[in-house]
């Protein structure tokens, strides 16, 4: 069949359903790709079973992606103010919008891990549970009336000018998101390997564009989660937004010529080496963190007599700490007591303090060194 010329003014309401037409199954470069991309993605996998505590990662590199992430929209903040964020709840009401943005990122992931345990696949509620949380919202998906469009950003060339104008018409939503869950559950009906079906599904959840804001972010989340329900991943730690945001031009370049040109091989490649460089990354991380967290174990325990594994693996957990996570730990709650252990830790250069006001947090230089290097 003879594809329309496309017209980016208006809504692009003939955006095929999947599978997509192209053969990208028996495509060389695109089978080489895969290749290494499930390589890497094994070896992350086998690397999360060495940490003492897989979820340590939560707060980490999990931080990281929401960071990135919100960034990928133009929605920026501070290492300094997530770190503080997280180590202190009530810094979490008092924290900008932008650093709010990223935090409800990491929650919206954590709850579509959640449900996803639960349900053991992806639907439409899981889908609608991330986007709600990630905008504080209960509603689902646009509707039909809404004239939503994308345009260039306010830093890029002929700003404002609209590049893509998503489906829009009466069930036309609903019709294609049944379609793309159908194509990423029903193994039977599409025997495709899960690492080029998440390339797929990625682009054609945007292309679908199915809430009014906050696309972007819950197809990243997606993209995780799709890895894990298929056993890809044991944990949502997998940093691709760092990859997406260093190549933003071409990520969005080649998203624009599958719809365009019905180029998929570009596309699929592009996400393929994204899974790949994260992978290796996230890899690197894990593996200097375990070694990190050695030497500081090691060191430590020849210098304080109460220090031990489990205080080492709780100030690895995060980079800012506070004294009361310590105390937790080794059942003491005297702030006097507390405050003595705290300077220990500082005298011997295992955490240096931070004054935020009349609070205090303790950072662990060496786990910031290696998760923001």
């Amino acid at each position: 069949m003879k594809r329309q010329k496309y017209d980016r003014q208006k809504p692009y309401n003939e955006l095929p359903t999947l599978p997509p037409d192209s053969d990208i199954e028996s495509n060389p470069a695109i089978l080489k790709r895969l290749v290494l991309a499930s390589r890497a993605l094994a070896t992350v996998n086998g690397n999360l079973n060495r940490l003492p505590n897989p979820l340590m990662l939560i707060n980490t590199l999990a931080l990281q992606e929401a960071k990135t992430s919100t960034e990928i929209e133009n929605i920026f903040t501070t290492e300094d103010e997530l770190y503080k964020a997280i180590s202190d709840t009530t810094k979490e009401t008092d924290s900008n919008p932008a650093t709010k943005e990223v935090l409800k990122y990491r929650e919206a992931l954590w709850a579509g891990h959640k449900e996803l345990q639960i349900n053991q696949k992806i639907d439409a509620n899981l889908v609608r549970r991330i986007f709600n949380q990630i905008k504080e919202t209960t509603s689902g998906y646009r509707s039909p009336q809404a004239r939503v469009v994308i345009k260039k950003g306010e830093s890029e060339f002929h700003s404002g000018e609209i590049i893509y104008t998503p489906p829009r018409a009466e069930g036309l939503i609903e019709s294609l998101m049944d379609n793309l869950l159908e194509y990423l559950n029903d193994d039977d009906k599409y025997p495709v390997d899960p690492l080029l079906k998440m390339c797929v599904a990625h682009y054609q959840f945007e292309a679908i564009h199915p809430f009014q804001d906050g696309n972007g972010r819950t197809g990243r989340i997606l993209n995780l989660l799709y890895l894990i329900s298929k056993g890809l991943l044991g944990q949502p730690v997998l940093y691709m937004s760092k990859y997406i945001i260093l190549n933003k031009e071409d990520y969005y370049f080649r998203l624009g010529a599958v719809t365009q040109r019905n180029s998929w091989e570009p596309w699929i490649e592009f996400m393929l080496e994204a899974t790949e460089k994260t992978s290796l990354l996230t890899n690197t991380r894990i593996n200097e963190i375990l070694a990190q967290m050695d030497s500081t174990l090691e060191y430590a325990k020849g210098k304080i007599k109460w220090y031990n594994k489990e205080v080492n693996e709780a100030i690895f957990s995060q980079p800012y700490i506070k004294p009361k996570l310590i105390g937790e730990i080794i059942g003491k709650t005297s702030r006097t007591t507390l405050t003595k252990y705290m300077n220990e830790l500082v005298k011997y250069d295992i955490l240096r303090p931070k004054k935020d006001g009349v609070d205090v947090f303790y950072v662990n230089d060496d786990l910031l060194r290696i998760l923001e290097g």
